[in-house]
C-alpha cells in the first residue's frame, strides 16, 4: 500500500465520519427544538410561568432563542467550530465542565460491565463448547437465553427489591455515599448492582457467538486432519480452534461498544447513576438543548468511530471480506 493510498484511504474515512457527524448534529439540534417544551423553564425555574411576553422575549433572546431555528443551527455550530459549545441551562455552568464531572462515572461502569462481559463471554463459549451437548452445555443455553430477554430495567427494579429494600445490603442508587467519594469499597458497593444489570443484560449474546463460531471451527478440515493425527481435544480447541476465533472476537467486541454503552445509559437512569446517562435524561427531559447536543454528539461519535473501527479489523482479519471488496478498493487497502 503506497503512502498515497494510505492517505487517500484515510481521508476517504475522515470524511465519512465528519459527514456523519453534521447529519447527527442537524436531526438532534431540529428533533430538539421543534419538540414540545419550555427551554426557558429549565434556566429560570417557576420564575418562567410568571413572566410576561416582554420579559419571556428579552429571556429567549438572551438565550438565543429568539430566531428561526436554521439560524441558531449555524450559530451553533460556528461556535462549535471554535470548541465552544454553550452554557448548560440547567447547571448555569459549561456544557464541557458539567459532562466531564460525569465522564468518569460512565466510564468506570461501563468499563467494568465490558471487561467482565466480554471476559465471561469468551469462558462461557469455551465452557459450552467443552461439554457441547452435555447437561452443563444445555443449562448455560437456556438459562443464558432467559436471562438475555429479561428487560434490563425490570431486572434493575428487581434486584433493588430483593437486595437494597428487602435484605439492605447493598445500596440502591448513586456511585458512592455523600462524604466517601474516595472510599474505593464504597464506590464497588454501589457499583455491584449496575454493573450485575449491565453484564447479565449482554453476556449471553456474546458467549453464544463465541460457542458457535468454536463449533464451526471444530466442523473444519483441518481440526480431522489433527485429530487423527492424534492430538489430543484441548490442544485442538485451545491451540487451533480459539487461535482462529479471537481475531473475529477483537472486532465484535470493537463494535459492541455502542451496544453496550446504550444499555449504560438505561441502567445509569434506573439506578438514579450520576453518569451520562442520567445526564443525558436530564438534559432530553428539561429541554437543556446545550447539552443534549454535546452528548449527542459525544455519543454519536462513539457509536460511528467503533463501527468504522470494527469495518477496518473486519477487513484486516477476514480475508473473505478482503475479497468481497471492489478490485479499485482493495488496492487502495493494501490487499492486492
Amino acid at each position: 500500500m503506497t503512502h498515497r493510498n494510505f492517505w487517500l484511504s484515510c481521508g476517504q474515512k475522515l470524511l465519512v465520519f465528519l459527514l456523519s457527524i453534521f447529519v447527527l448534529s442537524a436531526a438532534v439540534f431540529y428533533a430538539a427544538r421543534l419538540s414540545p417544551g419550555d427551554p426557558l423553564v429549565s434556566y429560570y425555574g417557576g420564575r418562567a410561568e410568571k413572566m410576561t411576553p416582554e420579559e419571556r422575549s428579552r429571556a429567549e433572546e438572551r438565550l438565543g432563542l429568539h430566531d428561526a431555528v436554521h439560524v441558531q443551527y449555524l450559530r451553533w455550530l460556528r461556535d462549535a467550530a471554535h470548541g465552544e459549545f454553550g452554557v448548560s441551562y440547567k447547571y448555569k455552568t459549561d456544557v464541557l465542565k458539567v459532562i466531564w464531572g460525569r465522564f468518569p462515572n460512565t466510564l468506570i461502569l461501563g468499563g467494568a460491565s465490558f471487561a467482565l462481559i466480554f471476559t465471561l463471554a469468551l469462558g462461557l463459549g469455551i465452557l459450552c463448547v467443552w461439554y457441547e451437548g452435555r447437561w452443563l452445555d444445555r443449562l448455560i443455553c437456556r438459562a443464558g437465553t432467559v436471562v438475555s430477554c429479561v428487560p434490563e430495567f425490570w431486572l434493575s427494579l428487581v434486584l433493588i427489591l430483593v437486595f437494597s429494600v428487602w435484605l439492605r445490603w447493598l445500596p440502591s442508587s448513586g456511585a458512592y455515599t455523600v462524604g466517601r467519594e474516595y472510599d474505593l469499597s464504597d464506590r464497588i458497593l454501589h457499583l455491584l448492582l449496575p454493573v450485575t444489570v449491565a453484564t447479565a443484560g449482554h453476556l449471553w449474546y456474546y458467549a453464544y457467538m463465541v460457542r458457535s463460531r468454536l463449533l464451526d471451527e471444530l466442523c473444519a478440515g483441518y481440526v480431522l486432519f489433527a485429530e487423527a493425527k492424534g492430538l489430543a481435544k484441548r490442544t485442538v480447541l485451545f491451540r487451533h480452534c480459539l487461535r482462529n476465533v479471537l481475531p473475529s472476537y477483537l472486532s465484535m467486541m470493537a463494535v459492541s461498544v455502542p451496544h453496550i454503552l446504550g444499555g449504560t445509559y438505561i441502567i445509569e437512569a434506573v439506578f438514579s447513576y450520576p453518569g451520562l446517562g442520567t445526564l443525558a435524561y436530564e438534559s432530553a427531559r428539561w429541554k437543556d438543548y446545550n447539552l443534549l447536543m454535546v452528548l449527542c454528539l459525544f455519543t454519536g461519535i462513539a457509536v460511528i468511530f467503533c463501527g468504522m473501527l470494527a469495518q477496518i479489523l473486519n477487513e484486516r482479519i477476514d480475508p473473505r471480506i478482503r475479497e468481497a471488496l471492489p478490485p479499485q478498493e482493495r488496492k487502495e487497502n493494501g490487499h492486492g
